[in-house]
């Protein structure tokens, strides 16, 4: 579970909570049914329109599954390369067939390295074990980010229908000025409403979640490049220094493994 991720969400919505309650006694005027019926429902009726059904509904689930850990963290990183290193020693004692077992290992919790592995097994040379794992990275990552697409298109329409509800009231509001002028206040305001929901959804929802889930996956492609750079290296049996030292350059150095303390 991410627990920065929850907590920011409770205080973003905390603050609005809390300059409501400290600015009237009257809550009940930021509720309008029929503002957040526009807003969430032309929402999402443009974006299946836009879009595939399935699609958007794997974006909308990822709403939710942003509050879980991210899978590839700062440790994460460090430990692929002692990882890798570890194969390389022990395909030094026994071969390219020592493989074997990790493969079976990463079988049941990643699909990458285990790819990466057969081919490393089958004895295919690093240069094509680097062209197909680098198209396996992109077409992975461009499939990934559709759905990334689809909730910043969602942030957009959000704040757009907001308008429109607002829109739609001041017509009305305006078309019935001959009446009591005292109902001109509430008409406004409730108009007002549907901008207060489209922005709430856009900014405090739809982007900081869609912009987080770009980061995180970039970030598991980084972590893709640098394996599919050290089952290259396996690949073409370099030693286990020579790996440390090249997968180290696409590190922060203040995590870069160290060879000598794994011996220790």
């Amino acid at each position: 579970m991410s627990i920065s991720t929850i907590v920011a969400l409770l205080v973003s919505f905390s603050l609005f909570v809390g300059s409501v309650v400290t600015s009237t006694d009257n809550y009940l005027i930021f509720v309008s049914i029929s503002s957040a019926v526009l807003v969430i429902g032309g929402t999402l009726a443009c974006s299946f329109l836009s879009y595939e059904v399935r699609y958007v509904l794997l974006a909308l689930k990822l709403i939710f599954k942003v509050m879980a850990a991210p899978q590839v963290g700062r440790n994460v990183l460090k430990s692929e390369v002692g990882r890798i290193i570890k194969w390389a020693y022990s395909m030094q004692k026994n071969g390219v067939q020592a493989l074997e077992q990790e493969a079976k290992k990463a079988a049941q919790g990643d699909k990458f390295i285990k790819f990466g592995l057969e081919m490393v097994i089958s004895g295919y040379t690093g240069e094509e074990i680097r062209g197909i794992l680098d198209t396996t990275i992109e077409t992975t990552y461009q499939r990934n980010c559709v759905l990334v697409v689809i909730l910043k298109y969602m942030s957009g329409a959000a704040p757009a229908f907001g308008m429109i509800g607002t829109l739609v009231g001041l017509i009305i509001m305006l078309a019935n000025m001959g009446g009591d002028p005292a109902s001109l206040g509430a008409g406004l305001a409730v108009a007002l409403l549907t901008t207060l929901y489209g922005v709430i959804f856009a900014r405090m929802i739809f982007t900081p979640i869609a912009t987080k889930l770009q980061q995180r996956e970039d970030i598991v492609r980084f972590r893709n490049y640098l394996v599919a750079e050290g089952l290259v290296l396996l690949a073409d049996n370099k030693n286990p220094r020579f790996i440390q030292d090249r997968m180290n350059s696409y590190l922060d150095p203040a995590i870069h493994f160290d060879i000598d303390e794994m011996k220790k």
